[in-house]
């Protein structure tokens, strides 16, 4: 496994945010954590990431304790996220902002990702707090793919954006899932994540409460009824 979660908690004083979680992702995997707003994903992420304190059993990845790892460590071993309302530095340019995700390699060739991200090359020299919703959130995908991670971490990045532009951004998803990069996508979106993904985590209240291959888990009524808003028949 390239991600092996045994046993993660998370504490916000006398709250247990995540419940001793387990999880774990494969080279190559596109895995989604899907639940409601509060139920902990982020948290869990976070921890991941060592951004927050947490405790766990093990926290391996690519054979490495991140229990032992400091966070500015992480990106140079192929380990990046892209959080949560997309952290981009609102007073660069755009291709600044690109230069800032490759100086782990002390190189900076944005071609590829405006390759992939033609929308991006044609607003390079322009101020990323500008940007519209979508466009930050292409950028800050961009930027975290410039360090050429081995897994990259996803945290809701439809949120926020119309639903065409959250169309667009599962699109670009899938592309660089196809490209072999392992991916952990934390979403909310759960039918999107579903369809995107070849296995899924359903966190509620802290704890992961069904897990299995997306598809199985698209079909599941009791994930139909509480994510996607169907009634259960006979209901």
């Amino acid at each position: 496994m390239l991600l092996d979660v045994k046993n993660l908690e998370v504490r916000y004083g006398g709250i247990r945010a995540v419940k001793g979680i387990d999880l774990d992702v494969a080279q190559g995997e596109l895995v989604a954590v899907i639940g409601a707003n509060g139920a902990g994903k982020t948290s869990a992420l976070k921890a991941i990431c060592r951004l927050i304190p947490s405790s766990a059993h093990k926290l391996d990845y690519s054979g490495t304790d991140l229990r032992r790892s400091r966070v500015h460590e992480l990106p140079r071993r192929g380990l990046v996220m892209v959080p949560e309302g997309r952290g981009i530095f609102g007073q660069l340019t755009v291709q600044e902002n690109l230069a800032m995700g490759a100086y782990v390699h002390g190189r900076v060739d944005p071609e590829v990702q405006y390759a992939a991200f033609p929308r991006l090359k044609e607003r390079r020299r322009q101020i990323a707090g500008t940007l519209s919703g979508g466009e930050q959130q292409m950028l800050a995908i961009a930027r975290a793919l410039m360090s050429e991670p081995k897994l990259l971490l996803l945290d809701e990045p439809s949120m926020g954006l119309a639903p065409l532009m959250v169309a667009k951004i599962f699109e670009i998803v899938r592309d660089i899932a196809a490209r072999g990069v392992t991916i952990l996508l934390v979403e909310q979106n759960a039918l999107l994540a579903l369809e995107a993904a070849r296995r899924a985590y359903v966190m509620e209240s802290g704890s992961i409460t069904l897990s299995g291959a997306a598809g199985t888990l698209l079909h599941d009524a009791r994930i139909r009824e509480a994510y996607l808003g169907e009634a259960r028949s006979g209901a």
